[in-house]
């Protein structure tokens, strides 16, 4: 075996090849593991241009890795690539990707969605008790010493027995879902389509599902059907003590329409982890004490790039066995 091992390191070209466009940490590690079973191809290495580059291996790349951070998988860069097979990404949502043209070319998907489940619906819960309860402004307000000289806080509200939306019935918002019926909450939903495996009410409009909420869970993907889908009449139909949490992307919610329901008092709070124009978040948010804010971490911890090494490896190895990828999406 170890002679077999030194065949391989010596003819490399005769390693399955997987492409790589940018530097990513996650990446970096599984080719540390799995340098003797694929030969990984940096784009950002090579002296040529990406363009070039990409022609160069245009007959021999079958599997691309990519994430959200870094440049979108467009058109222009699939058809560079026509003997591309998979698309491997590391991240949950696939609003980097051009499904449609994956779609046309017959490249098949495999995703990380089920990888982040239950972080980010740990995370979601954490941003909903966090502004109910007034959890970090509290925290500010004894730092600050205002308990001394202040005296009595505002008080929070009660978890149990509130009815929270949940937008996007996926794998992050079922565990959400999962969560939260655990503190008494009574759970309604608005998807794609109805999902005949639970039984809780189902909104096929969003409007209403604030309408009939006291907090709103955004755990949906950004599709442009979904763009800007939380706007200012689903905010009012949400209402002055109605609460919003953010974990899917920022664009899902008009931004500036929020901002200025929130400044007005004419929603209660929000938690957000997903803004529309990251890393910046707008300013009049500050301010907020019934806001909660993070950059973007819902889904990382270093459980989770653990199990996201494991999981990039195994599609890799499925394909090039020729055998079932452990997370493709269907029907991309």
């Amino acid at each position: 075996m170890a002679h077999n091992n030194n065949h391989t390191h010596l003819h490399g070209q005769a390693l399955p090849k997987v492409l790589l466009l940018l530097p990513n940490p996650c990446f970096a590690q599984v080719e540390a593991n799995n340098s003797h079973k694929f030969h990984f191809l940096k784009a950002w290495a090579s002296p040529l241009p990406q363009d070039q580059f990409l022609e160069t291996h245009a007959d021999s790349v079958q599997v691309l890795l990519s994430s959200s951070i870094g440049p979108p998988i467009t058109a222009q860069i699939l058809h560079l690539l026509p003997s591309l097979k998979l698309l491997v990404t590391i991240s949950a949502g696939l609003d980097h990707i051009d499904l449609a043209e994956c779609r046309a070319r017959g490249v098949a998907i495999a995703s990380a969605s089920k990888i982040f489940a239950e972080d980010v619906a740990d995370m979601a819960v954490g941003l909903l008790l966090d502004v109910m309860r007034n959890i970090s402004a509290s925290d500010r307000f004894v730092r600050d010493g205002f308990w001394v000289s202040k005296g009595d806080f505002a008080l929070g509200s009660k978890i149990g027995g509130k009815q929270v939306g949940i937008v996007g019935l996926g794998n992050i918002g079922l565990e959400v879902a999962k969560r939260l019926e655990a503190f008494g909450c009574n759970i309604l939903y608005n998807s794609r389509k109805k999902k005949p495996f639970v039984s809780y009410p189902f909104f096929p409009d969003v409007c209403e599902l604030a309408a009939n909420s006291d907090v709103l869970v955004i755990c949906c993907g950004l599709t442009a059907q979904t763009h800007h889908m939380i706007n200012k009449k689903v905010l009012l139909a949400l209402g002055r003590e109605g609460v919003i949490v953010n974990v899917g992307r920022g664009a899902i919610i008009d931004e500036k329409e929020m901002v200025q329901c929130l400044v007005l008092g004419e929603i209660g709070g929000a938690g957000l982890d997903v803004f529309e124009n990251e890393p910046h978040v707008p300013k009049e948010l500050f301010a907020l004490d019934n806001v909660v804010l993070s950059p973007h971490h819902a889904g990382l911890t270093p459980e989770c790039f653990t199990a996201l090494r494991e999981l990039v490896a195994g599609n890799l190895e499925a394909f090039f066995s020729n055998k079932p990828l452990l997370s493709q999406v269907e029907n991309n």
